[in-house]
């Protein structure tokens, strides 16, 4: 059976690992990307059932985001951004560059599979 792929771009260590440990617990083929222009060629030559995003990087991963959600090709893949509770700045930069979910870091390990229900589902 085929795992579902994921890619997850992060630069610092915790959350990024935890993250790529959880969703292969979850059953998921995890891919990690550590450079925010590797992301969009990643994520055009995979094409993933979903991102996520540290938003807390040195490379400019809002940029990527946004290329990603306007290429007709990838605009459909589901983005989580995650960011330090006390950054709202880059949340608010995520959500209007096209992230699906903006979330706190401390949320997306501990509620990760609810995430993952509210980000894939179809209505």
């Amino acid at each position: 059976m085929l795992q579902p792929l994921a890619i997850v771009f992060y630069e610092r260590i915790m959350p990024g690992s935890q993250l790529v440990n959880r969703l292969r617990d979850l059953g998921y083929r995890v891919m990690a990307v550590d450079q925010a222009a590797l992301l969009v060629v990643t994520v055009r030559r995979e094409m993933p059932l979903l991102i996520l995003a540290d938003l807390k990087a040195k490379s400019d991963v809002v940029e990527a985001i946004k290329t990603i959600k306007a290429n007709p090709d990838t605009s459909h893949i589901p983005v989580i951004a995650f960011a330090p509770e006390n950054d709202p700045v880059l949340s608010d930069a995520a959500q209007k560059t096209g992230a699906n979910l903006a979330v706190a870091e401390s949320m997306t390990a501990s509620y990760l599979p609810q995430l993952l229900e509210q980000v894939l589902r179809v209505d």
